[in-house]
């Protein structure tokens, strides 16, 4: 099922599909029910988790209903609903069957302990990046972050690495569908600007996020090439901003990720 976008439903989704005679609705709107919860939304209602996903309240009720006797929701009070730990055995049949979550995990430590900054990999699935792998330090970091995560392609290091190795068209219909918001002073949100970002990313092999995403966040990030000239994923390493500069990264952390994703390229096929 393709990611709801902000302001995107179900019901939407289903009448984009409308005359497809294999096309499964109520398929469709089991795994609608599910990503409406979030490590922001633990616990929703009926009417929240229909409000969100634009699905009517009595076809939420049986989805739910079926989760549950499925062993995939619970609820204590018969009103909030939560996922159950038994919905990670449907990602883990992703994950497992992934050459790069796998054997990506010790590349990660290696990264990690060589710069002492926490390490991850993503993959591109639609306008947004999806995390596969992470490898973590003690230190602190403002965002929460773990694998299954989702952030915007177009604010994230990770993201535009992957999208300045996009064919030409490829690139602009993706920017046509993405949001372009300006989430600190630092973002880049005009398309225009940030066209001319992805250029010079593409040209110098890596891309910085200097702060756009979040105050006091800065990363770096270098495609994970495949066979056929694609970025498979991206690798990067997230610091502090005020305890690391522009100038240590390019330095002291782009030469890892560089050999990290030679290795990595490897599994990409």
């Amino acid at each position: 099922m393709q990611q709801l976008r902000d302001g995107e439903t179900e019901q939407d989704v289903e009448d984009s599909f409308s005359g497809d005679p294999n096309y499964m609705a109520s398929l469709a709107r089991g795994l609608a029910v599910i990503q409406a919860f979030s490590a922001q939304r633990r616990l929703l209602s009926t009417s929240q988790i229909s409000q969100r996903t634009g699905i009517p309240r009595a076809a939420v009720r049986r989805c739910l209903y079926t989760l549950n006797k499925l062993g995939f929701v619970d609820s204590e009070d018969g009103r909030n609903f939560a996922l159950r730990p038994r919905i990670l055995a449907l990602g883990h049949a992703y994950l497992g069957s992934t050459p790069l979550a796998r054997a990506g995990q010790p590349v990660l430590r290696h990264v990690s302990s060589s710069v002492n900054e926490s390490s991850s990999i993503a993959i591109l699935d639609g306008d947004e990046i999806l995390y596969i792998a992470r490898a973590f330090t003690s230190r602190i970091m403002t965002v929460d972050l773990d694998i299954g995560s989702r952030l915007p392609a177009v604010c994230t290091s990770m993201g535009r690495a992957m999208l300045s190795r996009l064919p030409a068209a490829e690139q602009s219909q993706l920017l046509d569908r993405a949001r372009l918001v300006q989430h600190t002073p630092h973002t880049i949100a005009e398309r225009t600007a940030l066209e001319a970002e992805l250029a010079r990313v593409a040209e110098q092999g890596y891309a910085i996020i200097d702060q756009e995403l979040e105050i006091g966040l800065r990363s770096i990030a270098v495609p994970i090439i495949a066979a056929d000239g694609r970025a498979a994923a991206a690798i990067n390493v997230g610091v502090q901003a005020a305890r690391v500069s522009r100038e240590d990264l390019l330095l002291r952390v782009l030469p890892v990720l560089r050999e990290a994703a030679e290795e990595l390229a490897l599994l990409a096929g």
